[in-house]
């Protein structure tokens, strides 16, 4: 370590540009990371932040919610296994509407659930909505945005139906939508209109897409043995079958692999090129006695040095970048993220010079100081 200081302090500015070029890599790294996990949440925060285990499904329905159809049966048979309490009905459709002060169109996402189980959403303002009531909605904060308050309405293009906002919840989003929870009755009116029912039928029992279930592995495994032509998913499986999700983060993650490929090459290739530069160097000092591991573990700490000099003004850059993006920009880095994203960097960054460790293993004293003489 003695050597590897003394020599980046000799050398200053070669090594300030090393680190300036780790530093860009190291920024564009953490926040692409940022901007994926800002997308997945985005994407899925509605399923995410349901305190449900599993869902059950169709079994041809691709794990999708919009292609799945349950009905009573799979409910009561889903609550004989894990409790009454643990399978509720979950209805989930997407649809346009119009409210706030400007009337304009905006894309939404229904959830119809049991307003007094573990899937009604949270109320961060206004009221929430009971099982009793009628036309009335809690929505997620970002509809906000377009002008829409507690007390508007908000008129469903595909079926004519209105419904008023109750109150507001946050964080609830579906495919980049923002989420609407209503009561079951509600949702039964919803679906009775699109079936093309009358309002009052009271023997069309609208079906739901899902049930959300609050289970162990074991207990799913039993009801999906005993339910013929139903899957069992997890949690993870139903946010990675969400349209567009794992092309959006295949994407992202692709990007993100390549820029750690791009910094341990870029690392590899500069360290390379100094090594050859001093080969003269530590030939002298291989022939005055010093160790071969001496000199290479300098070279890993010069590496080390730099990678972690790089990701410390990185991480702060972030931070501030972090705080100064609006609230509508899907950026989210967790402390976790920062450190796993962080060791796996400085983990290419040691790969990349390896190169150079063994070039220098390579070098002979002999050959080194007969080069420098001549």
């Amino acid at each position: 370590m003695y050597l590897a200081l003394r020599e980046m302090r000799f050398a200053k500015t070669r090594y300030l540009l090393i680190m300036a070029i780790m530093l860009l890599v190291s920024f564009l790294v953490l926040f692409v990371t940022g901007l994926a996990g800002g997308l997945a949440y985005a994407n899925a925060s509605a399923v995410e932040n349901m305190p449900a285990t599993h869902f059950l499904m169709q079994q041809d329905a691709s794990q999708r919610f919009a292609r799945s159809i349950v009905g009573e049966k799979e409910l009561n048979k889903a609550r004989s296994v894990v409790g009454d309490a643990n399978a509720q009905r979950l209805g989930v459709q997407m649809t346009t509407v119009t409210g706030g002060t400007d009337g304009m169109k905006t894309d939404i996402t229904l959830f119809g659930v049991d307003m007094g189980s573990w899937l009604a959403p949270t109320v961060v303002s206004g009221s929430a909505v009971s099982n009793t009531g009628a036309g009335e909605v809690v929505v997620d904060r970002k509809l906000a945005e377009e002008g829409i308050t507690v007390g508007s309405l908000l008129h469903d293009q595909t079926t004519g139906l209105t419904w008023t906002v109750s109150g507001f919840t946050e964080n609830q989003s579906f495919s980049h939508t923002p989420a609407v929870f209503m009561n079951l009755s509600d949702w039964q009116q919803l679906k009775q209109q699109m079936a093309g029912r009358a309002a009052a039928d009271p023997a069309f029992a609208a079906p739901f897409n899902a049930i959300a279930i609050q289970a162990t592995d074991a207990e799913a495994e039993l009801l999906s043995q005993q339910l013929e032509g139903t899957a069992i998913i997890t949690k993870k499986q139903a946010v990675a079958s969400i349209p567009g999700y794992k092309e959006e983060q295949g994407s992202l993650m692709m990007m993100i692999s390549f820029l750690f490929v791009i910094s341990a090459f870029v690392l590899a290739v500069f360290f390379y090129v100094i090594t050859i530069q001093k080969t003269s160097q530590f030939g002298i000092l291989k022939a005055i006695g010093t160790k071969t591991f001496y000199l290479a573990r300098s070279v890993v700490a010069q590496a080390l040095v730099l990678a972690a000099a790089s990701l410390a003004v990185s991480c702060m850059l972030v931070a501030v970048m972090q705080a100064a993006l609006p609230a509508s920009m899907p950026f989210q880095l967790s402390p976790v993220t920062i450190g796993y994203t962080c060791l796996l960097f400085i983990a290419m960054s040691l790969l990349g010079s390896l190169v150079s460790v063994i070039q220098v293993a390579r070098t002979d004293a002999l050959d080194a100081i007969g080069r420098a003489a001549g």
